[in-house]
């Protein structure tokens, strides 16, 4: 996986203070801690940082914490977005249930690492199948129809999006990495 150097970013974050509805949005998602990078970076652009905000999947839809975050995982993980895999490890991979081994797996690994369920693994298929030829063959979508509602395979689709539109914006930005967020090596 390549990780792009983060030793300082190429777009300065906005300034404080955030216009009011900015700021909400941002404490909203944060709850007490320290926005992180992207966000106000996203804030340089009231139109943007808005169509970014409204685009996000961390709500209680059609997945469980544990398949959103193999999937936002594997898809950063793939494309060597170290920023955004770190923050979502540091705060959702207890919550998710991931163990170390599950966590190093996404980075270097494959589905068919002993530490994954059969279940775990058809999510890391799709982000692989998804990431190498931007579809989803039959025999695959087969397994995903077997294991979740058409609802749900939606959501999946549009996550795996999500996260490497996340990805370029993290890689093409040269984010710092935030305090307290895990790196690929360790």
């Amino acid at each position: 996986m390549t990780s792009y150097k983060n030793d300082s970013a190429r777009i300065t974050p906005a300034s404080d203070p955030l216009p009011p509805d900015m700021q909400e949005a941002i404490d909203a998602i944060m709850r007490g801690a320290q926005p992180l990078v992207l966000f106000t970076t996203m804030a340089r652009d009231r139109r943007l940082f808005f169509k970014f905000f409204n685009s996000g999947l961390l709500d209680r839809g059609n997945l469980t914490i544990r398949q959103r975050e193999i999937v936002i995982d594997r898809v950063t993980a793939s494309c060597g977005a170290e920023y955004e895999w770190g923050v979502h490890v540091a705060a959702f991979a207890g919550k998710a249930g991931l163990t170390d081994d599950q966590i190093e797996s996404l980075v270097t690994g494959g589905p068919d690492d002993a530490c994954w369920s059969n279940d775990d693994r058809v999510l890391i298929e799709l982000c692989d199948a998804l990431h190498a030829t931007c579809t989803v063959d039959d025999e695959l979508w087969g397994r995903l129809a077997a294991r979740f509602p058409d609802e749900a395979i939606l959501e999946l689709l549009m996550l795996a999006g999500t996260y490497r539109t996340v990805s370029y914006l993290v890689n093409g930005l040269a984010l710092p990495m935030e305090a307290g967020a895990r790196r690929f090596a360790g």
